[in-house]
């Protein structure tokens, strides 16, 4: 991989990377699509990455297809798949991890707390490996979009971190690996989540602007449906993740909820209306 960067390099072409966990859907595809528009050469990693797997998370069962996601990574016409083994990016002996501090403790990582430690160690490692112009994430992940941008200005890396839209099913539920794992019962009920973040949007654009109030309606949906239990909603600042108490200005309405067993998570940018 690192030869094949050196070549584009040499050749004045410009890279766009996609990090993935593989088992893709429409949302990589979406991001592979905007790479090709945006740079020479799209490389595209699939690494299910060992150490943003909390101790009780679905690591071994997480879902794998690595000759469907190769097809469909050919007909999009990406020009490189890196697809490194576990033991290559993390080799005996190895002690090094990344961390941004107050951001990766919100969130997802009061429930994740070592989550975020790899989410920014292997970006990095892709980073150095691929030597990127151009990287492509999804909004889904709001907070490790946030967290992977303020990596990449504390150190100075030379890569342009690009934040492409969330991906929605017709019905709105936001597309995730993970939805494979919910039964026809749990796919219904998934839709609570969507549902949230609309009442949520609609209550800010009406004039709405006390957390306190937003915050009641989205739990009180979430507690309607028998088969979600939330894990945390919240109303933040969309750069710093720090809590907001109002909304006068963009905020950011996150939730994590478990349909059954299925961690799922989504978002939506808010703005403050007018009664």
């Amino acid at each position: 991989m690192k030869s094949a960067a050196a070549r584009h390099k040499a050749a004045g072409r410009t890279i766009g990377l996609v990090p993935t966990m593989g088992y893709l859907h429409e949302g990589h595809l979406s991001l592979v699509r905007a790479s090709k528009r945006a740079a020479d050469a799209t490389v595209v990693s699939i690494f299910v990455n060992p150490s943003q797997f909390g101790p009780r998370e679905d690591l071994k069962g997480y879902p794998r297809d690595f000759e469907r996601d190769a097809r469909l990574l050919r007909t999009e016409g990406t020009d490189i798949l890196f697809h490194p083994r576990p033991e290559e990016m993390y080799p005996p002996g190895y002690k090094t991890y990344v961390e941004v501090h107050d951001l990766q403790n919100r969130l997802c990582g009061i429930s994740r707390p070592t989550h975020f430690r790899g989410v920014c160690t292997i970006v990095l490692k892709l980073f150095s490996i691929v030597r990127p112009d151009r990287a492509f994430f999804g909004q889904k992940d709001a907070q490790q979009a946030v967290i992977i941008r303020k990596m990449a200005r504390d150190l100075d890396l030379d890569v342009r971190v690009d934040i492409r839209p969330i991906v929605r099913e017709p019905d709105g539920l936001a597309l995730s690996s993970r939805n494979v794992y919910l039964s026809p019962a749990e796919r219904r009920a998934a839709l609570v989540l969507t549902r949230s973040l609309k009442e949520a949007n609609i209550m800010a654009k009406s004039g709405e602007r006390r957390v306190a109030a937003i915050l009641t309606r989205i739990r009180s949906r979430i507690a309607s449906e028998p088969l979600a239990r939330l894990d945390y909603a919240a109303v933040v600042d969309p750069e710093t993740l720090e809590p907001l108490s109002a909304v006068r200005g963009r905020a950011l309405v996150a939730l994590a909820v478990f349909i059954g067993r299925t961690r799922l998570i989504d978002n939506v940018t808010i703005r403050p209306g007018t009664r």
